[in-house]
C-alpha cells in the first residue's frame, strides 16, 4: 500500500535548507563523505580532505552545530563521526547524482538492486506501466 507523504512544516523546511547549505561546501562535503567510512580525529580528516587542521577543525564545528556529527572521546583523542544514516544518505545521494549529471559510470546502481530501496532510481517508463496497469 503507498501512502502519501506528509507536507514538511516551515520548521523543517528551514532545518532541510540549513543542512543543504551546510553541505554545500566542497571541504565539508568531504569531511561528510570520510565520515562515512567510520570515526576520525580532526588530523586524520585533515590529511585525507587535504586541507589544514584549523580549517577542519572550523567546519566540523558547524557541522556540529548543526547535529550533523557528533564527538566521541577516545583517552586523548576526539573522534567525529556522523550523527545519523540520513547525512550519509544525503552525501551519498548527492555524489551519486553528480555522476549522473556528468554522465559518467555509475558503480552505485546495480541491475538487482533497482527496486530493492522505496525511492530507488525507478525509470519513468516503470511509473507510466504501473499507472496504466
Amino acid at each position: 500500500m503507498d501512502t502519501q507523504p506528509v507536507d514538511p512544516s516551515d520548521d523543517q523546511l528551514e532545518t532541510a535548507v540549513a543542512t543543504l547549505k551546510l553541505l554545500a561546501d566542497p571541504t565539508r562535503l568531504r569531511v561528510v563523505w570520510t565520515l562515512l567510512h567510520g570515526r576520525h580525529a580532526v588530523n586524520d580528516l585533515a590529511e585525507h580532505v587535504g586541507a589544514n587542521p584549523a580549517a577542519v577543525s572550523q567546519h566540523l564545528a558547524k557541522l556540529r552545530l548543526a547535529k550533523l556529527v557528533r564527538t566521541e572521546r577516545q583517552g586523548t583523542r576526539v573522534l567525529y563521526a556522523l550523527v545519523n544514516d540520513h547525512i550519509e544518505r544525503l552525501a551519498t545521494e548527492a555524489l551519486f547524482n553528480s555522476q549522473h549529471i556528468a554522465g559518467t559510470a555509475h558503480p552505485h546502481q546495480r541491475p538487482d538492486s533497482q527496486h530493492s530501496h522505496p525511492h530507488s532510481h525507478a525509470h519513468v517508463d516503470d511509473a507510466a506501466d504501473g499507472a496504466a496497469g
